[in-house]
């Protein structure tokens, strides 16, 4: 009986979560294959950046490829002026890698595009004990993942290659990544690098802008934040120093919301992009519908009126309930669990219905301060600095893992 409660509320939350695909319109788009090279699109209208001291510009929408599995969106994105294609070593297993270097090379474009591909840091112990990997083999590893990357995005080199998901100001300066780094950029494997971070991103950003290393970072901002003034005046200082800054989570970490429905993306979009300091966005888009509202608003930042009223609102705000990862809700918790990635993952599952990430997120977080420390207690103690409800994520959780 036990087990067929379970199925019964995993099926409840699935259904709660997925985004039919049958019910998206095509209208007026086809897949017809074009012949290579003849993919062309008109910059007219279209708000450019540069890429901080990279140089680089870019249509101020990108896309942020993690969530996509069709394999037309790549060149129906190009077509329609997307220059930028952000990916990682670990989404889906690579195959995202894969979709993007594909599309690319069918339309003979690599020269015309931007490819930001992210690697973790090699060596975290799964079960939460110190990484007895030293620099030469966290550098011989990364080195190794890059060949990989390199070989599924069938390209000999990236265009800006990133430390992913670093959570300290300290993990900048991993010294066998770095090392893997500076190596590959002199070999011109990577034109420039960076860091991705979901976490402490304030002091990341600070951390970055006073290295003399880094060229991009990758981070968390969206409406839901506007109170964050230390990231903001870390945004601003990052800008200064000539960092090259790409949003990501700018529909506050999905598109939809129980008892909200979904946002109004242009206006989430819009809110980001009208801070200069940030180059680009990068919205996980995964039909073609949304690519075409995304990219839109690289046409123009003015506000509608419904735009404005949505920013304006306190209770859309609080039933979005982002998390920030600011990690005060871990001195909440008796067991010190790593409340912040169960966030995400809760967030992967519940919002993006990305399940393959959301299970590599749970996988990546120490035995001890994950998800089955949590299955003991009867009653969440943890509370978010915020607005988040944790006790009701980590139970949607337990009802799927645990």
């Amino acid at each position: 009986m036990k087990g067929k409660v379970s199925d019964c509320s995993r099926r409840e939350f699935l259904s709660r979560t997925s985004v039919g695909l049958a019910s998206v319109s095509l209208t007026g788009l086809t897949t017809v294959r074009r012949p290579r090279g003849t993919f062309v699109q008109s910059d007219t209208g279209i708000i450019h950046r540069t890429l901080g001291k990279t140089g680089i510009r870019v249509p101020i929408v990108s896309m942020g490829v993690m969530n996509a599995n069709n394999p037309e969106l790549i060149p129906r994105s190009y077509e329609l002026g997307v220059r930028l294609f952000d990916t990682a070593k670990s989404y889906q297993g690579g195959r995202n890698e894969e979709m993007v270097g594909t599309g690319i090379e069918r339309m003979g474009v690599r020269d015309k595009v931007t490819i930001v591909t992210k690697i973790p840091a090699p060596g975290r112990s799964r079960d939460g004990s110190p990484s007895t990997m030293g620099k030469e083999a966290v550098k011989k590893q990364f080195l190794e993942d890059f060949e990989g990357c390199a070989k599924r995005l069938r390209s000999e080199y990236v265009d800006v290659l990133m430390l992913h998901n670093i959570r300290t100001a300290e993990d900048a300066h991993n010294p066998g990544v770095v090392e893997a780094l500076a190596q590959l950029k002199k070999e011109g494997r990577a034109r420039f690098v960076g860091v991705s971070t979901h976490a402490g991103q304030d002091l990341v950003l600070n951390e970055v802008a006073g290295m003399d290393f880094y060229d991009v970072v990758l981070f968390s901002v969206n409406f839901t934040m506007a109170d964050n003034a230390a990231l903001f005046k870390a945004i601003e200082n990052a800008a200064q120093k000539g960092i090259g800054l790409i949003a990501m989570k700018t529909q506050g970490g999905g598109r939809q919301r129980k008892n909200l429905g979904p946002i109004n993306e242009t206006a989430a979009l819009k809110y980001v992009l009208r801070n200069e300091h940030i180059t680009t966005a990068i919205p996980g888009y995964t039909n073609f519908d949304h690519m075409a509202q995304d990219f839109e608003v690289a046409r123009g930042l003015e506000l509608n009126e419904e735009e404005k009223t949505f920013l304006e609102s306190k209770e859309i705000k609080i039933t979005t309930a982002f998390c920030q990862q600011c990690y005060k809700c871990v001195e909440t918790c008796p067991n010190a669990v790593d409340i912040p990635t169960l966030m995400r993952t809760h967030m992967y599952a519940g919002q993006y219905s990305n399940f393959s990430e959301a299970r590599a997120t749970l996988d990546a977080i120490p035995l001890s301060d994950g998800l089955g420390m949590c299955v003991s207690c009867a009653t969440c103690e943890a509370r978010c600095a915020h607005v988040v409800d944790i006790a009701h994520c980590i139970g949607e959780l337990k009802t799927i893992y645990a």
